[in-house]
């Protein structure tokens, strides 16, 4: 009985009086002060970013026709884009873009209400998007940027050329080009096999999925003329992913060893789902 003791005490942290967990509480919470305070001033920092005017006429497929970029404003001053990985060649959306998206609903309207408008852009037709959108049970704006530059330019999308000559430009850094043994760490620093897995619950191959790219961007509307504002990739996605927030706060953390979650309707239809 002993060792069994032992051996589970060594798998998480020692049982102490609440006085000593008091103690050890106040003093990580030095710490969360810190990082709040830290989080503000670069969100001031981001507020301060300079803005880039945009020229090119970039044009969408919405629910309500066709679209500039400026349309996706819906009237209103300021534009946050998610660029949702759903390419052409999916027959669904990224499960991890899909996650994050679950968040998406219950606050649209209230950045609407605060002057900013929230939207999905993905390169799949808006006849896939609209379909996915039902199964999912989503109504946030989501616009389809089938054709024209919008993705490239904001390195959301690559073409096969771009992977295979490592002309990519992702998340401020240039990537090593395509190799038959995998992707680098650019998408994971686990190597293919946990992109290859999510690639599969998309309908595509690892090549494929990876042309399509997760981040956000942000513009700002100013007597007629759009500017970018902002754009962030990768891990500076985590804020936006819901789960991960309360994760981070639970006895156990992230606790992950492999893609574990799913899209929310396909819990318990296979063994690797946890309940």
């Amino acid at each position: 009985m002993k060792a069994k003791t032992d051996k589970t005490q060594a798998n998480h942290p020692k049982a102490v009086s609440r006085a000593e967990w008091l103690a050890a509480r106040l003093e990580l919470l030095k710490a969360e002060k810190e990082l709040t305070r830290r989080s503000d001033e670069l969100a001031r920092r981001r507020q301060e970013l300079p803005w880039v005017r945009l020229d090119k006429e970039y044009r969408f497929d919405t629910d309500q026709g066709s679209a500039s970029l400026a349309d996706l404003f819906q009237g209103r001053s300021q534009l946050l884009v998610y660029h949702f990985m759903f390419g052409p060649d999916y027959t669904a959306g990224c499960p991890s873009c899909s996650a994050i998206a679950e968040s998406f609903n219950p606050v649209v309207v209230h950045l609407a209400n605060h002057d900013v408008t929230l939207s999905a852009v993905s390169r799949a037709p808006l006849a896939k998007l609209q379909a996915y959108k039902q199964r999912m049970a989503w109504s946030f704006p989501w616009a389809s940027s089938p054709a024209g530059d919008f993705n490239f330019d904001f390195y959301a999308s690559l073409t096969e050329q771009q992977q295979h000559e490592g002309t990519v430009d992702y998340n401020y850094r240039r990537e090593k080009a395509w190799t038959l043994s995998g992707i680098g760490d650019a998408m994971t620093k686990q190597g293919e096999g946990p992109v290859a897995q999510i690639a599969a619950m998309t309908g595509t191959d690892v090549a494929t999925y990876t042309r399509e790219r997760p981040g956000m961007s942000g513009f700002v509307l100013e007597d007629g003329v759009v500017y970018h504002t902002y754009s962030t990739y990768s891990r500076g996605l985590d804020a936006l992913w819901g789960m991960y927030q309360w994760l981070d706060r639970a006895p156990k953390g992230r606790n992950e060893t492999n893609i574990w979650w799913r899209r929310h309707d396909e819990y318990g239809k296979d063994k690797g789902a946890r309940q």
